[in-house]
């Protein structure tokens, strides 16, 4: 049996999912900015045994890689590297606007369509989003990258196609571009360590696995800190 615990510390949500050939067996789940370093290995904890499970039941660590919050991304990849050593277990990384992506394709509730683009987004700073474009086979159409929200942005892809915007950047794109009839916006969209099921398992069956000694969050930018107030 192939049991992945998969992790997700990206965004605000801090996620931990536990499952097996693909399926889903149990997940906890905040979505409370800076509760991530408190709520992360408590809820692996949780998990493990109320799954009835040990840690050497594992057969992979699956984490959610970037881009987004890099306090958030580092807090994952070290605790998803700290079990992978502690473990001697592989590590999966996948890329999270993918994972978003699959999150979306694989919710029947959500109203989608062959001609619907899908483009997850992360709210980065001011009017800046991480963001990439799929179709509703997960086939990346646009390379992730940090784009600044105006009048012009996706004006090439909203020409002929729908497109869903969603995740915690999609509201300062809809300030902009909500007034197109193409533009489409999914609320309330929370991001989860569920939605790495199925690359986890493309990848656990394919050994794509990282190097754990060296394998570092895709953060796109660089950390910029925040100036201390003078007192």
């Amino acid at each position: 049996m192939g049991l992945i615990l998969q992790i997700e510390t990206a965004t605000t949500s801090c996620s931990v999912a536990l499952a097996a050939d693909g399926k889903v067996l149990d997940f906890k789940q905040v979505n409370e900015r800076n509760k991530h370093a408190e709520v992360i290995t408590l809820f692996t904890e949780e998990l493990i045994t109320g799954g009835n499970f040990n840690y050497r039941d594992l057969d992979a660590i699956a984490v959610s890689c970037g881009p987004g919050s890099y306090t958030g991304l580092r807090i994952g990849v070290s605790t998803a590297k700290g079990l992978c050593f502690a473990l001697d277990k592989p590590l999966i990384a996948i890329e999270t606007l993918e994972a978003m992506a699959y999150g979306v394709i694989n919710d029947n509730t959500i109203p989608i369509n062959e001609n619907t683009l899908l483009c997850p987004m992360i709210d980065a700073r001011r009017m800046e989003v991480y963001c990439s474009v799929f179709n509703i086979a997960g086939e990346k159409l646009k390379d992730t990258a940090a784009e600044i929200i105006d009048e012009n942005s996706f004006a090439d892809l909203l020409k002929d196609n729908r497109v869903l915007f969603f995740g915690d950047g999609a509201d300062k794109c809809e300030a902009i571009l909500g007034g197109n009839p193409n533009a489409s916006f999914l609320h309330n969209f929370e991001n989860s360590a569920t939605y790495l099921t199925q690359k986890a398992v493309e990848k656990f069956a394919d050994k794509d696995f990282e190097d754990v000694a060296y394998f570092e969050p895709y953060y796109l930018k660089d950390f910029i800190a925040g100036k201390k107030s003078k007192s």
